[in-house]
C-alpha cells in the first residue's frame, strides 16, 4: 500500500513577467513504512513539495494523497495524521523544552505521557534540560526537541525538511539512527536533504533539481545505473590537471571531488593511451585509480544528461 501518492504536481511563484517554476510535474509514490529521501541542492523545490504534502501550500495543478486523504479536500484529516519538521527551527523559543512539548501535545488532544514510548529515545536526551528555554539550546538539542514535538501525537507519516542542515557530524549520525528506530515502529518517513551522503541511509531516494525529479531508485540502484568507467585522479597541480583531462577525447566529464578530480570516461577508453597522455603532461606526484561512483557522481551526470 502506498502511504503517499504524488501525481504531476506543478507549483510556481511570482507574476507572469517574473515567474519561478518551483515544481515541474513531480510524481512519485511512497510505500507504507518506507524511509524515502528527496535529495537535492537549495532551490530544487524540496520545501515547496513538503509544504504541499502537509497542506500548508496549494499546488497550481496535480493531485496528492497522504495516508489515503486528498491534500486539498481532506486537509484537516491530514493535519491530524502527519508530523512536520520544517527546515528552520520553528518552535517557541521563549518557552521551555517541557512547555513546547506540552503545547504541541495539547493541540492534538493528547499528552506527553500517552505517547512517551514513541519519543522516549529522543526526548530522554533533552529531558534533563526540560526547564531550559528552547532558544538557548544547541543546534543538536533543538533538532531533537523539534522531532519530539513532531512525533508527540503519533503521526502515521513524518515529513522532515532538511533536518540535519547546520548541525555537527555527530548529531547528524545520531539523528539518522533515530529515524531507523522510528521506521521500525511503522512510521512512514519522508526526509529531504542537500547532503548526498545521506542518500545511502534511505530505502529509496528521489534525486531532485530545478523542480524536477531526475531519478527514483534505491541508492544501490542509482549507482548501478551510472554505466561509465570512473577514475579518481590527482597531482600537485590540480587546476592544470583538471583542464588537461577535459581536453582528452576519451574523457566524457571531469570535475573536482574532494582531494581528487573524478574523470568520467567514455566506455571505449583505452587505459594505456590515457597513461601515455598523462605522461606527456609531466605532472608531479600523479595518482590515478578506478573508483565506484557514489550518489553525488550520479547526480552530477543526471544534471548534465
Amino acid at each position: 500500500m502506498n502511504e503517499v501518492v504524488v501525481n504531476n504536481i506543478f507549483k510556481s511563484y511570482g507574476t507572469k513577467k517574473d515567474t519561478v517554476q518551483a515544481l515541474r510535474g513531480i510524481s512519485f509514490n511512497v510505500a507504507k513504512g518506507e524511509l524515502f529521501g528527496i535529495i537535492g541542492p537549495d532551490g530544487a523545490g524540496k520545501t515547496s513539495l513538503f509544504r504541499i504534502l502537509t497542506t500548508l501550500l496549494l499546488a497550481d495543478s496535480g493531485t496528492a494523497t497522504v495516508d489515503g486523504f486528498d491534500v486539498v479536500k481532506d486537509y484537516k484529516e491530514i493535519r491530524k495524521r502527519v508530523g512536520y519538521m520544517p527546515g528552520r527551527f520553528s518552535l517557541y523559543q521563549d518557552l521551555t523544552v517541557a512547555e513546547n512539548m506540552e503545547f504541541f501535545a495539547t493541540i492534538f488532544n493528547t499528552s506527553i505521557e500517552e505517547n512517551y514510548d514513541l519519543v522516549k529515545d529522543i526526548y530522554s536526551q533533552i529531558e534533563p534540560f526540560k526547564d531550559r528555554r528552547a532558544g538557548k539550546l544547541s543546534g543538536g538539542m533543538k533538532q531533537k526537541l523539534a522531532l519530539s514535538c513532531a512525533l508527540i501525537h503519533r503521526p502515521t507519516v513524518l515529513f522532515l525538511d532538511e533536518p540535519t542542515t547546520g548541525v555537527d557530524a555527530v548529531s547528524r549520525k545520531e539523528f539518522w539512527e533515530m529515524l531507523k528506530r522510528l521506521k521500525e515502529q511503522g512510521i512512514t518517513i519522508l526526509v529531504s536533504t542537500p547532503y548526498m551522503d545521506e542518500a545511502s541511509l534511505c530505502d529509496r531516494v528521489a534525486l531532485m533539481q530545478s523542480g524536477k525529479i531526475l531519478s527514483i531508485n534505491t541508492p544501490k540502484g542509482i549507482t548501478n545505473e551510472f554505466g561509465k568507467p570512473l577514475l579518481a585522479i590527482r597531482a600537485v597541480e590540480m587546476l592544470r590537471l583538471l583542464n588537461y583531462m577535459k581536453e582528452y577525447s576519451e574523457v566524457a566529464d571531469c570535475y573536482p571531488f574532494g582531494e581528487y578530480h573524478h574523470a568520467v570516461m567514455k566506455k571505449e577508453y583505452n587505459a594505456e593511451k590515457l597513461n601515455q597522455y598523462l605522461a606527456k603532461g609531466d605532472f608531479n606526484q600523479l595518482e590515478i585509480k578506478k573508483v565506484q561512483p557514489d550518489i553525488e557522481d550520479c547526480f552530477i551526470q543526471l544534471m548534465k544528461d
